[in-house]
């Protein structure tokens, strides 16, 4: 029988991405009928470049133009591989090249995250952070340190998030057995990964495709990057070590006391290391995959069609490491590889129907006619007479708020920067900028939204309400908020690039 209870909490449930996109869909249908289409004329770059992704030309803000005819609006089906409203799923997941989006981009998350679900399953990496814990409990002056870094790092080489939750499960009672609480827990484990995911200088989950669909070099940036990934983790442990004291000499300040108590009585300590020379050679392999991956980028110029390829290459030689070294069988490492493409489809799919917006809209070239540019051409007429710096940090503004509804990185870049990306070209920022707003807005504000299944997922697993996690977290969301401010403020001011 659904009781009083159940029937509330499906009631406030938060509507999942695909649903609050589908109503995105729908503005952008009812858009074509109320505004006109409009065009730019295009500013060509200066041709000196050899990179194999050519520079996208910058749109001159003083060429547009409405279309002399209007084009009635979208219709709801079309025909013949028209656009019409239900056509956007699909036309949307089929558009575009092996170069870019949106199929481009949807192939290559499912083959990076199948290399990763083979990684993951080797437990190479879960060994290798059991070994640090086991290390370092002992010291904890750098017990805490170690573990937001390792943590960070992984969010920022390869977008964990959701395998926080496994590690929440693992350290919370040695966390407790330490002294300190579920929400130390959270912060060295979850809200790490996040730091690094919206500083990253290599993701190549948020930080290549924003970039791919900017049109400018992947991974381009990195010095900068390197630096806020620098200070932000800096910031993050230095914050998480001062209350991590604070809790160990008063235990009863935890928001989460009453429950680490009980916890305490039920939780036996079982940290014991299991890596061995097997977890070194699979971890060494995935990094000299890493860094053949930086040198195919900084020096051949590779692009999505090599990086699937560079990273599918990864996930085949750490198989047959594990596979030799009778980890795991071969049908164990497809598994691995099916899980982790399966564990991003949404993603994929996200972006692949993301690109069907910008389709209904009469797409993405400032050349054609096409609402789009008509929204393009009023942005910009609001944002011009501001300061630069007030409209990077609108920018930052606009992608936290954004965040809160569509919580995938992937997706959020593609429906995201078609529109932002030419936009800074009109209010006279570079597209750099416009990623940088992107990530930090993206990655920082999922230590916050509820819409986060990862975030959720560790709450859950350390028994921590999210009201109460709120209660605590907005205080740290307002510091990280204020540097990713003081962040785009510097890169208008150096003029990022």
């Amino acid at each position: 029988m659904t009781t009083k209870t159940s029937v509330q909490t499906k009631a406030v449930a938060m509507p999942d991405a695909f649903v609050i996109l589908f109503f995105i869909m729908l503005l952008a249908a009812l858009a074509t009928y109320l505004i006109p289409a409009g065009s730019f004329e295009l500013l060509e770059p200066a041709a000196s470049s050899d990179s194999a992704v050519k520079p996208k030309a910058k749109i001159d803000p003083s060429s547009f133009r409405l279309a002399p005819q209007d084009s009635g609006g979208v219709p709801l089906f079309a025909e013949g591989g028209g656009i019409g409203f239900f056509n956007y799923a699909f036309e949307g997941m089929v558009s575009g090249n092996k170069w870019g989006s949106a199929i481009g981009v949807m192939v290559f998350i499912l083959l990076t995250g199948g290399a990763f679900g083979i990684l993951m399953k080797t437990g190479a990496v879960s060994h290798g952070i059991v070994a640090l814990i086991d290390k370092t409990r002992r010291m904890e002056f750098v017990f805490i340190p170690c573990l937001f870094l390792l943590f960070s790092l992984g969010g920022a080489v390869f977008g964990m998030g959701e395998e926080a939750i496994a590690f929440c499960i693992l350290l919370w009672p040695l966390m407790l057995a330490l002294g300190y609480d579920a929400i130390t827990t959270v912060l060295v484990t979850y809200v790490a990964t996040q730091i690094g995911f919206a500083t990253s200088w290599m993701n190549p989950f948020n930080i290549a495709i924003a970039q791919g669909i900017a049109g400018i070099p992947l991974f381009s940036g990195k010095e900068f990057r390197l630096l806020i990934w620098f200070c932000f983790t800096l910031f993050g442990t230095m914050f998480t070590m001062r209350y991590a004291a604070r809790i160990k000499a008063q235990p009863q300040s935890s928001l989460s006391f009453a429950s680490d108590e009980q916890a305490r009585t039920q939780h036996q300590l079982s940290v014991s290391s299991q890596f061995n020379r097997l977890d070194s050679l699979i971890l060494l392999t995935f990094f000299a995959g890493l860094a053949w991956i930086i040198w195919g980028v900084t020096s051949r110029q590779y692009y999505i069609p090599e990086l699937a390829s560079q990273f599918f290459t990864i996930g085949i030689l750490i198989a047959l490491v594990a596979v030799l070294g009778k980890r795991m069988t071969v049908n164990e490492a497809a598994d691995g590889f099916k899980q982790g493409a399966a564990e991003l489809l949404p993603a994929a799919m996200i972006v692949g129907m993301a690109k069907g917006m910008v389709l209904l809209l009469g797409g993405d070239s400032p050349e054609n006619p096409s609402v789009l540019n008509t929204l393009l051409y009023h942005s910009a007429a609001v944002l011009t007479g501001l300061p630069e710096y007030l409209s990077a940090w609108l920018m930052l503004l606009i992608q936290s708020v954004i965040n809160f509804f569509v919580s995938s990185g992937s997706g959020q870049a593609a429906l995201t920067m078609p529109l932002i990306a030419p936009l800074s070209d009109l209010i006279g920022l570079s597209r750099q900028i416009a990623v940088l707003a992107f990530q930090l807005g993206d990655g920082l504000t999922n230590c916050i939204i509820p819409t986060s299944a990862a975030l959720i997922g560790c709450l859950g697993a350390v028994r921590l309400d999210w009201a109460l996690w709120l209660k605590f977290v907005w205080r740290l969301q307002l510091w990280l908020f204020a540097l990713a401010s003081l962040t785009m403020l510097v890169a208008v001011f150096i003029d990022f690039q």
